[in-house]
């Protein structure tokens, strides 16, 4: 561990709660999000905007996203002897495509939506000035097939694993498809942005190789998650296409499998401020690839 670090995490042999030091809100107020808005991203590490894309916007990203999934698609045979890409994820337990990064990059379309002003004006007012795009992904769950996401801060990783000095990220999950109780959606736990969970386990060489199909560091020990939840409740966040969900890089959060008919596919883009550039990762393993961790800004 060390002393000048603030968020540590991965090397100690006992999980603790440290103080988060950053502020929340960066900005001064002004931007396109309400007062109230503002107020529950600061109190809860969250808020839902429900129809900031419109039907037909939704409707162009799901045909969009469905060719990019299309033309990832390779037999179980290929999968397992690595004929792939590391920007498409598959499942655990089969070549289904669990997630596509770097989307910007595959598409005109997805490009001009990570860059929408109605999300990159969000994050500048959140984040208190400039920001890039830190990551963009779709995450895919089919009926009955789409695999849990355990619970975690994303901070945790990219401060440890991505060199991401400042809790100054945060990241719009974009819900093309209903997201309901039942199929898999976002949970979060209130207020856990405002705690700093160090995880224990060192990190593995090439770690982002398993545990984008199936994480097992840097997620919570569970009786620091079972404080988190006894102070903060759990939250399904539900919504039909075209709902937005804006949060905070440290708010803990998960999802289950979906067991249902119903798909439930999801775009994230994280932004990260221009003041917050990536150092070298803080747990002492190589930098992530580009894909996961943009280092060239802009």
């Amino acid at each position: 561990m060390s002393q000048s670090d603030p968020y540590w995490s991965r090397s100690a042999p006992r999980p603790e709660f440290a103080e988060r030091l950053d502020p929340v809100i960066w900005g001064d107020g002004a931007g396109p999000l309400t007062p109230a808005q503002r107020e529950r991203y600061a109190s809860d590490g969250y808020f839902v905007q429900r129809g900031l894309l419109a039907e037909e916007e939704v409707e162009r990203l799901v045909v969009e996203i469905g060719r990019l999934a299309t033309g990832a698609t390779v037999s179980p045979s290929a999968a397992e002897a690595g004929v792939d890409d590391d920007e498409v994820v598959r499942e655990p337990d089969s070549a289904l495509v669990r997630s596509i990064f770097a989307i910007d990059r595959r598409s005109e379309l997805l490009a001009r939506l990570v860059n929408d002003p109605r999300l990159v004006s969000a994050a500048r007012q959140i984040l208190g000035g400039d920001v890039y795009v830190h990551q963009s992904r779709i995450n895919f769950k089919p009926p009955f097939a789409g695999r849990s996401f355990p619970w975690h801060s994303d901070f945790e990783t990219w401060h440890i694993e991505d060199g991401m000095p400042r809790m100054r990220a945060m990241s719009a999950s974009i819900l093309l498809t209903l997201n309901t109780e039942h199929n898999g959606p976002l949970l979060v736990v209130p207020g856990s942005h405002r705690r700093y969970v160090r995880c224990v386990g060192a990190t593995p060489a090439d770690h982002f190789r398993q545990s984008l199909r199936n994480q097992t560091y840097g997620i919570p020990d569970q009786a620091l998650l079972t404080e988190l939840v006894r102070q903060g409740g759990i939250a399904s966040v539900t919504g039909p296409p075209g709902t937005v969900v804006f949060f905070d890089c440290n708010l803990m959060h998960g999802s289950a499998s979906n067991i249902t008919p119903l798909a439930r596919h999801n775009i994230f883009t994280v932004y990260n401020s221009s003041l917050n550039p990536l150092a070298q990762p803080f747990g002492g393993t190589p930098p992530r690839p580009e894909f996961l961790a943009a280092r060239a800004r802009g």
